[in-house]
């Protein structure tokens, strides 16, 4: 089991340890969980989470840092996991305000890789923060003033000569028999056996990763064999001495020994295979790693047979299976790779990435958009691993200009356009200006930049795409120029020019027969022109939903439907508005779209106000400005949104009256994500609709 996915159904004793971190987070708001790896931190640190989650009313929040290798994505990984969306500022500083007020526990999971930066971002939040908590999980100490340490030990392990019932209640031995029941249905401690696994626990001093690595192998051996090839292995590695090895060289030596026990083909599968942090499926096990030694078709029985040795375990995802690796054995096997292995490895991983970012592009009129969410969204962590490759180990920023630009529409939805920058920037600063590979990651970057408000940079990343789009002659790169260009000018306030400029690009796009590009630019040119052109805004929206209908594409399905309630609001058909408001939230709600969803919460105030439902209205702006803060956006900064909002406040206020209006706002605050969508949605009984 990888430690970073820790089931809490399996979880085993530390009774002492849970009751510790509940006391020592209630004096201190930085609490680490230090000790060796594979003593089981991350998964107490989940179960503590699960049970103290009651006593933070802002919640408990864990997030996982394993698969995480560069330190300049700290913050917006931890920003992502709370729901924010990039804004203008630095993430930094939305993170802080977000987390201000906040009555929470934070959880960072496997800090020891990240120690500086995890470092500084604990010292930052807890001296912005006056109630928010910290429990970390690392190898080593985090170094921040006034950090608690609680060093997580190793089970309890019993005396061989205890009593079998007295054997089987020790925490060592009932995760033994536990795990070995997995592999040997039925097998349980008994009188005959019970001295036996008590030494093999003492062997093994109680760390539960060895423990699990060791009962794996009752699938194939005896329990009394399995305690001689420990003796045997330990006896070795001592000089022959009977003193037990050090505690620390326990893990090591038990990894050692499961590692012998491969065959070399699997040796060589387990160090390839610990360069997927995100897990790994089959087809892609046998695409990257097979040569050098592994033929394609070994693979299958290779993996059977790093499961069947727990190195690997299995986790139904989907329809499918993954394959992940505890950290712990991730590392080991890393250590195994050697330079050679690793650079043709490398090679192959980044191809593979490319063509998987490329055929799951998000922005594509395509009937499976959900399921290319989810998959980038499965494989995020090796994607990173590859756009890292592309940028330091194979030379080759075109190839990671092409990742991190297919999937522009994955930072949008995510909300992690600061990540999206970051490899695009990355890249563009590798490759030289004026070469034609850089042309996709030119205008995907500028759109980022203008979502996050930072027009000085798109105007720079626009004037070379523009001219490398009229160098190229290229029909297609000069629509696309045309089209960034008009949402920069739609932006800077000059809708005349932007709808003009994405009315060009979009007759381009008709004429090459682009149906994706026409389907952007239709969204793009509906929402920036629903402020000033409501009817010109809902008919090239109604025209993207015909498309999207035809395709049976449903997130950009959902995407239009919104542009059209918009331009139906601001033309006063309310009704038309919330019925199409009820449509979006459903595939908004299935990928957690929280920029998507605010927005929902807000309109579907807005319509309750007009129907007379006051109290409704004001549950429901209450619950939309609780989302609006976790994006770090405001209604009042949004084009098609300021007027509306500030009407419908002020209505709703003066009809409630503000004692009451305070007390709806504040209750719609504390609904939550999940609530909030379910309350919006409620059918409403028919209520007089109001002049507003």
């Amino acid at each position: 089991m990888n430690e970073s996915h820790a089931d809490e159904s399996d979880f085993v004793g530390r009774r002492h340890e849970l009751a510790e971190i509940r006391r020592l987070l209630a004096r201190s708001r930085l609490l680490t969980l230090t000790g060796a790896g594979g003593v089981g931190k991350s998964r107490l640190a989940r179960r503590a989470a699960g049970t103290l989650s009651p006593g933070y009313p802002d919640g408990v929040q864990v997030i996982e840092l394993a698969g995480l290798e560069d330190d300049d994505l700290l913050e917006s990984t931890v920003a992502s996991a709370l729901g924010l969306r990039s804004a203008q500022r630095p993430i930094g500083a939305a993170l802080l305000d977000y987390l201000a007020e906040k009555r929470m526990l934070l959880v960072l999971d496997n800090c020891e890789h990240l120690l500086s930066a995890c470092a500084a971002l604990i010292d930052r939040i807890l001296r912005h923060t006056l109630r928010l908590r910290v429990l970390a999980t690392s190898r080593q100490t985090i170094g921040v003033y006034g950090e608690q340490l609680l060093r997580v030990p190793s089970l309890a392990v019993p005396a061989p000569d205890e009593p079998p019932r007295k054997i089987a209640r020790r925490e060592a031995v009932r995760l033994f028999s536990d795990r070995a029941a997995t592999v040997r249905p039925g097998f349980t401690v008994n009188a005959s056996n019970a001295p036996t696994i008590a030494r093999i626990s003492g062997r093994l001093d109680g760390i539960p990763l060895a423990i699990e690595l060791a009962a794996a192998r009752l699938r194939t051996t005896p329990i009394d064999q399995l305690l001689r090839e420990l003796d045997d292995r330990f006896t070795t590695l001592t000089g022959g001495s009977t003193t037990a090895l050090p505690r620390h060289q326990t893990l090591r030596a038990t990894m050692d020994w499961s590692h012998d026990l491969c065959s070399p083909a699997e040796q060589h599968l387990w160090a390839r295979l610990a360069t997927f942090p995100g897990g790994v499926d089959l087809e892609t096990a046998e695409e990257i790693c097979a040569g050098n030694g592994i033929a394609h078709d070994e693979i299958f029985e290779l993996i059977a047979g790093l499961v069947d040795k727990s190195v690997l375990t299995p986790q139904q995802v989907g329809s499918g299976t993954r394959y992940r690796m505890l950290e712990s054995i991730r590392a080991y096997g890393r250590e195994h790779l050697t330079p050679p292995e690793e650079a043709t490895l490398r090679h192959a991983y980044c191809a593979h990435y490319r063509r998987l970012a490329d055929a799951n592009r998000i922005d594509r009129i395509a009937p499976d958009q959900v399921c290319r969410y989810w998959l980038l969204h499965t494989e995020i962590a090796n994607l990173r691993v590859a756009l890292d490759s592309c940028f330091t180990w194979t030379h080759d920023p075109g190839a990671g200009l092409d990742i991190a630009s297919s999937m522009w529409s994955y930072w949008v939805i995510t909300g992690t356009l600061t990540e999206g920058r970051h490899w695009l920037d990355r890249g563009l600063a590798l490759t030289a200006k004026g070469d034609p590979v850089r042309f996709t990651a030119l205008w995907t970057n500028a759109l980022l930049a203008i979502y996050q408000g930072d027009a000085v940079g798109a105007r720079t990343w626009i004037a070379e795409c523009r001219a490398l789009a009229k160098q190229s002659g290229d029909e297609s790169s000069l629509a696309l120029a045309q089209q960034i260009s008009g949402v920069a000018a739609c932006s800077a306030g000059d809708p005349k020019k932007g709808y003009a400029l994405l009315e060009e690009a979009r007759n381009r796009h008709r004429a090459l027969g682009d149906v994706d590009g026409l389907g952007l630019n239709l969204y793009l040119a509906s929402v920036y022109c629903s402020a000033t052109a409501p009817h010109e805004a809902a008919v090239l929206g109604e025209e993207l939903i015909t498309l999207c209908n035809e395709r049976n594409a449903p997130l950009f399905r959902a995407y239009a439907q919104f542009g059209v309630a918009i331009a139906a609001w601001i033309q006063g058909d309310w009704r038309h508005t919330e019925a199409m408001m009820r449509q979006v939230a459903i595939p908004w709600t299935v990928i957690n779209d929280r920029w998507g969803l605010v927005q929902f919460l807000e309109v579907m105030g807005w319509t309750a106000c007009v129907r007379g439902d006051h109290l409704r209205a004001a549950r429901l702006l209450g619950a939309a400005d609780s989302l609006w803060q976790a994006v770090h956006a405001s209604p009042m900064v949004v084009r098609y949104s300021e007027e509306s909002h500030r009407r419908c406040v002020e209505r709703t206020r003066r009809m409630l009256g503000g004692r009451a209006y305070a007390d709806a706002f504040r209750s719609g605050a504390r609904l939550g994500l999940d609530h909030a969508i379910a309350f919006a949605l409620e059918d409403e009984p028919a209520v007089a609709a109001m002049a507003f």
